[in-house]
This record gives C-alpha cells, structure tokens and sequence, in this order.
C-alpha cells in the first residue's frame, strides 16, 4: 500500500521532509536513494542526483550553486511576464484608442500606454514642440541617472526651442542633484524663462506640458509609459506640483543655501526623520538619491553629533533633541 501522497510545494517552500533530507545530505556528502523516498520533490527541483558510481546513493547540489541557478530562473520568468507584459500593451494600446473615441466622442485618448523608450521619446517630443506654455516637470535622482548622454542632449534641445517661443520651465529635483555637474550644465546652456528647485525627497518622474497632457511611469524599468490627457488627472498632477514646488528650495537661477540647525545639516534631518520611522539604510539611500555609504556616512556624522553611542539610542536622541520640530 503508498504512502500519502506528497503536497504540492515550491523550492522556495521546502515540506519539511525535504528540508531536513536535503540538510542532512549537505552535512554528510550523500544519502540513500531510499530515503529520498518522501521527499521526491529535492530531485524534482534538483537539489539532490544520483551519483555516478552507484544509482543507489544520491548527492546534493551545492546550495550556492542551487540558489544561483533557482535566481536565474526567476529572473528570467521575470524578464518572459515584463516582454508579455510589453506585447499586451502593443496588442491592446488600438483598442484602448477605439475605446476612448467611443467613450468621449473625440479623436484624443484621455489614457495610452506607450511601450518601449522610442515611441515614449516619439510622443513626449511631438507634445513639447506643440507646446508654447509651460512645462513642469518632477526628475528624481533614479531617473536623471538613466538618461543617456544623447538623450541628454536632445532633451536640451528641444526645450530650448520650447523657451524659444515664449515658454517656461520648472522643474523639481532632489536635494542630491544640486551639484550635479550635468544638471549644472544644462542650465548654463540654455536661455530663457527656466527655473528649478529641490526637495529631499520627490515623487516618481512626471512630466505635465501646457496642463494639456502629462507623462508618468508605468514600469519600474521606465520601458513603460502613460500619457495622461484626462482633465481629472491634469488638475491633480499640477496641484501636487505646485505644492511640492512651495516646499522646495530655490536651485536656479539663484540658490539658496539650506541652513545647518544646531550643527546637523538638513540632509542629516532628512536621514534623522526615516530613522525615527524605523527605515533600512539601504531604504533611506533610496529615498533620498544617494548611495548607502554615503547614507552612512551622514548617519555616523548625526551621532557623533548627537552624541549617540548605538542605533536605538540615535533614535531616542533625534526624537529629545527637536531638531524635526525646526523647519528649514
């Protein structure tokens, strides 16, 4: 008579059979065909395989090995949904057109998905050289970083040429931009009605042109975007601007110098505010546009400051010292 049969699992969820065998087999080298018995899904899954001298015996995978070769499967089921994922915008994004026609009765989509960096660059280009108003514009430290050199410069281009015909520009970056050589670089080329504050922390790239239309993300990796003509939306991207944007502090064309409180430096209550929230390191690096070592950095400078002498007691000695209570 068998056994019970074995539940369904994922590798990622080893039953407990197979985590003790498989356990065992890294310690001692191997183990017998027969015990595997209960746990067939280690040689299923591959982490357990016959060996060449006798059939009899089965030897485990590395578990470095394993765990390389399982994350590269993953990864590559990651990279198959993310190319579905840009098919199926290809595929839907004429009957998404036909659907906005036959909803609002005109020839203008309120919402289309735009897939791959060429046509999202067609379309933000054909918008800006229609465009004579206003463009404003919210570039995290993330996305300035992914922007080629070419592109770079064609998006310099052609806003001038959209200064050029009486417009203006403003546009949000984070704190960590504000030396920059390449965002320096660009306002010192071009000429006209532009203007840029920052912030500590921003939103994800939006882009609003004339209050007309406005470009956002749709993919993590920016191979995915949305262009947004719905009244609704437009008045909500420009309000959440305009208040970030009264926030913000003065970067072009004249600067203004943050001030150092009891000798912590904004950046450093920055970091001090998402410590007392309980963030990572590595989640206050990305939040604000820098790298973990420097995050670091600025957190060893705050308690050496504060005179903390351990994380928990940085945490106490933030919230005694008030120095969130004082705006900048």
């Amino acid at each position: 008579m068998s056994g019970p049969a074995h539940p369904g699992h994922g590798v990622e969820d080893l039953c407990e059979a197979g985590a003790l065998l498989y356990e065992r087999a890294v310690r001692e080298g191997r183990v017998r065909a027969a015990d595997a018995e209960p746990a067939p899904c280690l040689v299923d899954f591959g982490l357990l395989h016959p060996t060449v001298e006798d059939l009899d015996w089965l030897e485990p995978v590395a578990p470095a090995v394993a765990l390389r070769r399982l994350l590269r499967v993953s990864e590559d089921r990651i990279a198959d949904e993310r190319r579905r994922g840009e098919r199926l915008a290809e595929a839907f994004e004429p009957l998404l057109r036909i659907g906005d026609r036959r909803a609002d009765g005109t020839d203008t989509p309120t919402l289309r998905i735009l897939s791959g960096l060429e046509r999202i660059n067609i379309a933000l280009d054909q918008a800006l050289t229609e465009a004579s108003g206003e463009l404003l514009a919210i570039q995290p430290h993330t996305t300035h970083t992914r922007i080629s050199p070419e592109r770079r410069a064609a998006a310099l281009a052609r806003d001038q040429v959209l200064l050029d015909r009486g417009g203006r520009i403003r546009t949000l970056y984070q704190h960590t931009l504000r030396h920059a050589p390449s965002v320096l670089a660009r306002y010192e080329q071009l000429e006209g009605d532009v203007e840029a504050r920052t912030l500590d922390e921003v939103t994800d790239r939006l882009l609003v042109i004339d209050r007309a239309v406005a470009f956002v993300p749709a993919s993590a990796d920016l191979s995915l975007a949305l262009e947004v003509r719905h009244p609704a939306l437009l008045s909500f991207f420009v309000t959440t601007f305009d208040r970030l944007w009264r926030l913000a502090v003065p970067m072009y064309p004249e600067a203004v110098q943050r001030p150092s409180l009891g000798g912590v430096t904004p950046r450093q209550r920055a970091i001090a505010a998402l410590l007392v929230e309980g963030h990572t390191d590595a989640v206050i690096a990305d939040r604000l546009g820098m790298n973990v070592r420097t995050a670091r950095v600025h957190i060893a400078k705050l308690a050496a400051t504060l005179g903390s002498e351990s994380r928990a007691q940085l945490g106490f000695l933030i919230g005694r010292s008030g120095i969130l209570d004082q705006a900048d």
